[in-house]
């Protein structure tokens, strides 16, 4: 099989039927607010033992089609010593990894964001290739404040930094996740939200397409189009998912074999929901998948609060959510479903 086959294999079991990508890439300052929630020291085997608990959890293969870890994570593995890439490999759950070095203040603009990381990103990426990671990820933020942020620089770099990321994975035989992600934070409107995602996709493909990145050997993770959480007029979940099909129909090429979404702080239920009705909007060009993080796990760390005999209850929650998702892959999920649980 050849370089460009093997990258549009992998993207297209990413986004197999019925099945999404769980994210735990969590940073230590990202996992340490996370068992904060639940009076849990963030210590280097408790953050093990709940991974190992979502790599574990029954049936997860049936739902989840990669995990993306943390540096940290992919150097980690049960307590009999089998590295976690092995132990998702086993399963038929593809390994991946964040290569991202965080989102720091951008020169001259300090209220937007660049993200690091592309110094020695190439040798990174032979190690973790090495370390069984068949794909990778990396997170452009991009923040909406009044009508003058995001600025046209904050765009420019930020596509520039995804497209090198990903043609740098593409060369060392890596699938790049592209993940420009409009934050959900503030009082903007959903057209706004509307107007900020098509114009940071716009530039993400065009630097794509300069740097000479296969699209059909990368998966997108962008943001869906809702109202900001302050924002006095939220709506539906239909129409954030015929806003979201409109952003993405406009701006995203065919060629791109899969768009796998973030959650961005929403609910669990309102991630599940929106997913669903998106997919029920077909026929689309490309599969509409999850890469959730929090909306995958939060029920999870509830569920388990770092106690041992808790930890089937912690699988259990985690498997739940997972089918969920799974179901709103071909839009059948129902929020009933949750009452039955």
């Amino acid at each position: 099989m050849s370089y460009s086959e093997q990258l549009r294999q992998t993207a297209r079991e990413l986004v197999a039927p019925g099945k999404g990508i769980l994210a735990a890439d969590e940073s230590s300052g990202t996992i340490k607010k996370r068992f904060d929630s639940i009076n849990l020291e963030s210590s280097e085997e408790n953050r093990r033992t709940y991974r190992e608990l979502l790599f574990t959890a029954p049936d997860a293969d049936k739902y989840i089609s990669g995990v993306i870890m943390y540096d940290e994570t992919i150097r980690q593995g049960l307590k009999d010593g089998t590295p976690f890439g092995d132990v998702l490999a086993k399963q038929g759950i593809i390994p991946g990894i964040k290569v991202d070095k965080g989102a720091v203040q951008l020169s001259f603009s300090p209220e937007e964001k660049v993200t690091e990381g592309l110094d020695g990103l190439r040798q990174r990426l032979v190690e973790y290739r090495e370390m069984g990671a068949r794909f990778t990820k990396w997170r452009g933020v991009i923040d909406i404040i009044g009508d003058a942020i995001p600025s046209a620089y904050c765009l420019n770099v930020n596509a520039h930094a995804l497209a090198r990321y990903a043609a740098l994975c593409q060369e060392e035989g890596l699938v790049p996740i592209v993940e420009p992600e409009v934050l959900m934070d503030r009082d903007h409107t959903i057209d706004r939200c509307h107007e900020v995602t098509v114009e940071t996709l716009e530039r993400v493909f065009a630097e794509l397409y300069s740097q000479r990145v296969e699209l059909e050997g990368m998966l997108l993770k962008p943001n869906m189009v809702v109202p900001g959480k302050k924002c006095p007029q939220q709506v539906d979940h239909r129409t954030v998912a015929e806003r979201t099909i409109a952003a993405l129909r406009h701006s995203v090429p065919a060629a791109v074999p899969g768009i796998v979404f973030l959650s961005g702080g929403m609910s669990d239920e309102d991630a599940t929901a929106r997913l669903n009705e998106m997919n029920k909007l077909g026929p689309l060009p490309w599969e509409l998948s999850f890469s959730y993080g929090r909306a995958l796990q939060a029920a999870a760390l509830d569920a388990w609060k770092g106690d041992q005999s808790n930890f089937d209850a912690g699988q259990k929650a985690f498997s739940h959510r997972a089918k969920m998702n799974s179901l709103a892959r071909s839009g059948k999920y129902d929020e009933s479903m949750e009452r039955a649980a």
